[in-house]
Order: structure tokens, then sequence, then C-alpha cells
């Protein structure tokens, strides 16, 4: 009798300390404080990176190189738009006259900073190479688009018919490259060059393509201005530039 006791107490107890193993085996699946605080911050450097782009195309901040060109160009012209109360002014001027005629051609808004960028908005401005206007046409590509250039006229200098001409351009553009920080580059560059820098390593990434110093700097500058000209107090000399940061020097152990 008491050996069958003895043995019941034996099962009993084999039994317990295998309960115990397999509780302590199953992993906890509650998120610990610091794993919950860590999907918090990456998902605020998304947000925060995400917020530099150009006609809704995100600029890569995460990529160390674009990041410090950016940073670069938004402290340039911070400076420069703070010195200059005349270029905010002609914004506001031009700005509701460019932009209905960009909706109606399906142009994105952010294409309103290229004559700001070209001219500074100065309907008489001449370049030695022969562009004229706010946005800068020569006299072949301004005729191509329907301004007429010659004989004691230029349209190029009328703003409203040579954005007309701009808008029928970049829509063209956009038909070639499907991309629009490709169509801002093209408009700088021309088509041509634009579509010889595409290979299979950049992918017709803008931001990873070798282009020229000026078309190579031209959209950098254009999303500058956008965030300088949308967010004057944001981004006073070195305020936006200064928080961002590459991805790369946050290392998580």
């Amino acid at each position: 009798m008491i050996k069958k006791h003895l043995v019941t107490c034996s099962v009993i107890c084999v039994l317990f300390i295998i309960s115990k193993l397999f509780v302590f085996s199953v992993p906890n699946k509650e998120p610990s404080k610091n794993s919950n605080a860590l999907i918090d911050f990456l998902a605020y450097k998304k947000s925060q990176d995400s917020t530099l782009n150009f006609a809704d195309e995100d600029v890569p901040v995460f990529n160390a190189k674009v990041n410090s060109k950016i940073r670069y160009s938004i402290k340039k012209h911070s400076y420069y738009v703070s010195q200059t109360e005349e270029l905010q002014a002609k914004a506001d001027k031009w700005f509701p006259v460019i932009e209905p005629i960009l909706r109606l051609y399906g142009i994105p808004e952010d294409f309103k900073y290229i004559p700001l960028l070209e001219s500074g908005f100065n309907s008489r401005a001449k370049s030695p190479r022969g562009a004229a206007g706010v946005w800068q046409f020569m006299p072949g590509t301004a005729r191509e688009y329907g301004l007429k250039v010659g004989r004691g006229k230029d349209d190029r200098l009328n703003v409203r018919k040579s954005t007309i001409a701009a808008c029928k351009y970049l829509k063209e553009l956009y038909g070639e490259f499907n991309n629009w920080t490709l169509v801002a580059a093209a408009f700088n560059a021309g088509s041509p060059r634009v579509a010889k820098a595409i290979n299979h390593k950049n992918k017709g990434n803008y931001f990873f393509m070798h282009f020229n110093r000026e078309t190579a700097s031209y959209v950098y500058k254009l999303v500058a201005m956008k965030e300088v000209i949308d967010k004057p107090v944001q981004n006073g000399p070195g305020m936006m530039a200064d928080n961002l940061q590459p991805a790369e020097v946050l290392t998580i152990n």
C-alpha cells in the first residue's frame, strides 16, 4: 500500500516538474517597453524623412550623401531668401497666377518654384545664351510650344503665356519619363541628357544619377526653395537642415 502511494506521489512530482518546464519554455509575447519605444522612434524618423519631397516624390534623405546635399541647399537658400524680401513678395504675387494654370494642365504645384529659381520671377530676365522670361525659354523651344518670338514680339516675357507653354513642355517630358523629378531635371538639361544618364544601377532615380554640376543640384535647389518659401518660420537659417540626420548614423544594438 505504501509502495503504491510512493509511486503515485512520484508520478505527480514528475508531471508537476514537466508542467513548470513547459511554462518557462514558452516565450513572453508581450513586447517590452524598450521595443515599443524603439518602434515609435523609427516610425517618427520615417515620418520626418518622408516630409521632404518634390511633386510628391520623396527625397531619399536616408542616404548620407543625399542628406548632406539637401541640408547644404536648404541652409544656403534659407540665408538667400531671408536676405531678399523682394523674392518672397514676387512669389506671393505670381504664385496665384501660375498655380491655376499648372492645375489645368495636370502639372504638380511644386513646379511653380522653377520660375523662382530660374529668373527670380523677373519677367524681363534674359540670359547670355538667349533664354528669356520667368521660365527662361530658349527661342527655338518657345516657338515649338506656341510662343511668338521675333519681329518685335516676345511671348516669353508674358508670364501667363509662357506658363502655358511650360506646362505643355512639362507634360510632354512626363510622357517620356513618367517621373516628375526627372521632368524637372530634363527642363534644366534637356531630355536627351537625362535619358542618357539612366542606367540599371541608378534605375532612373535622379538622386543617384550622374549629371553636370548645374543639373545635379537643380532638384535640390527646388526642394530647398519650396521648404524655405512655404515654411519660412520652421526653416530660418539652418533650422530644418540641422534636424535632418542620415539614417546611417543610427546604430541599434
